[in-house]
């Protein structure tokens, strides 16, 4: 009997069901949530076409924040336009095996995220400890060879979530309590034993996110002695300064991110579930939206940047009306 529910619902598919105990505010939950995702596509596209396009940002600082805003972009688009059919109009059902690239891509693209803020940070730790050998570290083939590790190291470690998940037979029903496909919140759907997908989810979350913030935190140690060095003033200001904006970014990503993960694993009984499954979408939506508000207002160089594409377009505009 379980195993013919199990490939019965293997070749069929799962309910996601919003946020449980707010479907009436289904609608008005989504607003924000709809706004957010075009400010996020919006603006790290927007920043993605400036760095390529403006000579005085093709710097390693900003190679590496055009490939987070393309990582913040495509993360966003894999689970808000599914999640505005769900709560516009109540296209609940996914088939499985979508639901288990969703769900690859999902937790891909978090890991993704993760390794190039720890990158950034290395970048800075070169930028501020080794000024005048800046550019001949970071050359672009080193960046590119850094992007790729980060990203094989990423998908190495998560396509087995997928085998994990489609392993367990699903014999107790076919609904999901999200907004999207997460791994845990599948599994727990299954009638198996999900000892395993838990252990190889910690395991995972110790080889990136661990790993990541342990190289961060190291990166800023050494970029704090360097700064605490420097006799003038005007000079340690400058070179925090440089900082704050990937600081922001650290803490939008990581607080929401270990929020999910340790209530996901470990209880969080006494918070109440729609509150998990808010934090859990704001976890995918919130870095996407701030990071370029975040850089775009605190980095002098894409503030420069931007004034001189509208500045452009101006006079473009103009030049077309006099003709």
């Amino acid at each position: 009997m379980s195993g013919a529910n199990s490939s019965c619902l293997t070749l069929g598919v799962f309910i996601l069901n919003g946020v449980p105990g707010l479907e009436a505010a289904h609608i008005w939950i989504s607003l924000p949530f709809c706004l957010m995702y075009i400010v996020a596509v919006l603006g790290n596209c927007g920043l993605i076409y400036l760095i390529s396009h403006e000579e005085a940002l093709h710097r390693p600082m900003y190679y590496f924040l055009a490939l987070l805003s393309f990582t913040d972009a495509t993360l966003c688009t894999t689970t808000v336009p599914n999640m505005l059919c769900i709560f516009w109009f109540n296209l609940k059902e996914i088939d499985f095996n979508a639901c288990l690239a969703q769900m690859f891509f999902v937790h891909m693209l978090t890991g993704m995220e993760s390794g190039v803020l720890m990158l950034m940070a290395l970048d800075r730790y070169v930028a501020i400890c080794y000024p005048l050998r800046y550019t001949t570290i970071l050359t672009n083939p080193v960046i590119a060879k850094a992007a790729l590790a980060t990203f094989l190291r990423s998908v190495t470690l998560i396509i087995p979530f997928t085998f994990l998940t489609k392993r367990l037979p699903y014999c107790q029903g076919n609904l999901i309590p999200h907004t999207y496909c997460d791994h845990m919140s599948v599994a727990k759907v299954s009638c198996g034993n999900v000892k395993v997908n838990a252990v190889y989810g910690l395991m995972v979350a110790l080889l990136i996110g661990v790993f990541d913030i342990c190289c961060i935190s190291v990166s800023y140690t050494m970029i704090l002695r360097a700064v605490v060095s420097l006799s003038s003033a005007d000079a340690r200001h400058k070179a925090f300064s440089t900082c704050t904006s990937h600081i922001c970014a650290i803490v939008i990503t990581y607080v929401p991110a270990f929020f999910t993960f340790f209530t996901h694993r470990f209880g969080g009984h006494n918070i109440p579930h729609h509150i998990h499954i808010i934090v859990a979408n704001l976890y995918l939506l919130l870095p996407p939206t701030m990071n370029p508000i975040v850089y775009g207002v605190k980095t002098k160089q894409i503030r420069e940047g931007v004034n001189k594409f509208l500045l452009g377009e101006r006079l473009a505009l103009s030049k077309a009306n006099d003709a």
